[in-house]
């Protein structure tokens, strides 16, 4: 799945760490709404700007191609758009990516690796830099990106004030796209009782059960459910060990499952327990419509809530430069924003949205607004965590 290892990183390097002491209750299902069409007007070929392609990769706003239809046209004329680990069912990213080829219908999408990592993005950058299959975007957990800011490149989208300061880099190199909240999702014919705390995964009616996305120290959504457990235990964001240990115990117990969930596991008894983002818990459920396991429940434990941003960024050596820049221009449009929302993740202009009225008030009433403060890792902290990971994760759990 599209896990990521991922710390808070602010645009002036500022990090601020969040606390939540309030209860958050079961999340509910949420309806999806689709993207609206449109595309390039008439004068985008007189608008344009024509730019070679190691100039379209340097562009670092819309104007350098003669404004928003000028980017347009050179994006047609690309023809290409190369996303990479972007399932449907994650984020809205099915309608978000269906959307933009019904807006820009000259622009293909070629959607590599869907259930791959944040460290898959970046090995695609490097084994196919100079292909015209390497990636034009990437969609990253923070501490992955903070190692790879050489392969980033400059640019500010149209909405650029619609994002808080320390949502973005000064120079555009990247901006938070969209968080959720680490989260429990379980079949209710298997657990008929909801989980109250994480201890209680430690219990026999969850033998052989519960899952995580991957390996924490590759995956951004593994890893975070590692901190989860931290601070569920009482532990700190400074030192994740007794997450590591309560895993330790959850294997013990025989209760942990070395699968890679995915909702074709859920949907047939394999995986039945997944500790997850709740967009994606969510999208496993009733939300996910035939897709969707109607008896999947999700749960944000009471006491301290873990989220975490992802990041949008550009590929520097970007094959389709215009289309990666139209890209960005589209994902924070207030649009695709709502569709972040629909999935019950929280975009990161959503208090913008809300100031301005462009947010879907019947979707946000439905989602609920975020907790005013969650725990996210800073990028120091996420450092120390990853090192206790390497250190300690495959002796403990294995």
């Amino acid at each position: 799945m599209h896990e990521r290892v991922t710390a808070r990183k602010t645009g002036s390097r500022r990090t601020r760490r969040l606390a939540l002491t309030a209860a958050m209750a079961t999340i509910v299902a949420v309806s999806l709404t689709a993207c609206a069409s449109g595309g390039a007007s008439s004068a985008d070929a007189a608008n344009a700007k024509t730019l070679s392609k190691s100039a379209a990769q340097k562009a670092t706003a819309a104007s350098d191609f003669g404004g928003l239809d000028g980017l347009v046209a050179a994006a047609n004329a690309e023809g290409h758009l190369n996303v990479i680990t972007l399932p449907p069912s994650w984020a809205n990213y099915g309608k978000i990516i269906a959307g933009f080829e019904k807006k820009y219908p000259k622009i293909k999408i070629n959607s590599e690796n869907p259930n791959g990592s944040s460290a898959d993005e970046v090995a695609a950058a490097k084994s196919q830099k100079g292909q015209s299959t390497a990636p034009d975007v990437f969609d990253l957990g923070t501490a992955v990106l903070d190692q790879n800011l050489d392969l980033l490149a400059d640019y500010k989208v149209k909405n650029w004030s619609d994002l808080p300061a320390d949502y973005k880099d000064s120079d555009g190199r990247w901006y938070y796209d969209y968080t959720g909240l680490m989260s429990i999702g379980y079949d209710s014919k298997s657990i008929t009782t909801a989980p109250k705390k994480i201890s209680d995964l430690l219990g026999s009616a969850y033998k052989g059960k519960v899952a995580i996305k991957g390996d924490p120290t590759q995956a951004n959504e593994a890893a975070s459910a590692v901190y989860w457990a931290d601070l569920q235990s009482g532990g700190k964001a400074d030192d994740i060990t007794p997450g590591v240990d309560f895993f330790g115990k959850l294997k013990k117990a025989g209760n942990f499952l070395s699968v890679l969930p995915t909702q074709a596991t859920v949907n047939s008894g394999e995986t039945p327990v997944v500790i997850q983002w709740s967009y994606n818990n969510l999208a496993w459920g009733a939300a996910g419509g035939s897709a969707g396991n109607p008896n999947w429940k999700t749960v944000v434990l009471p006491g301290t809530a873990l989220g975490s941003y992802y990041n949008q960024a550009i590929n520097k050596d970007a094959p389709n430069p215009a289309a990666a820049r139209l890209w960005e221009e589209y994902i924070y449009s207030p649009e695709v924003q709502n569709l972040y929302l629909a999935s019950g993740a929280y975009p990161a202009t959503l208090q913008t949205m809300i100031t301005n009225k462009t947010v879907d008030e019947s979707v946000l009433k439905s989602v609920g607004e975020p907790p005013k403060t969650f725990v996210q890792l800073t990028a120091d902290q996420a450092t120390a965590a990853g090192s206790v990971l390497a250190s300690k994760w495959a002796s403990t759990v294995g």
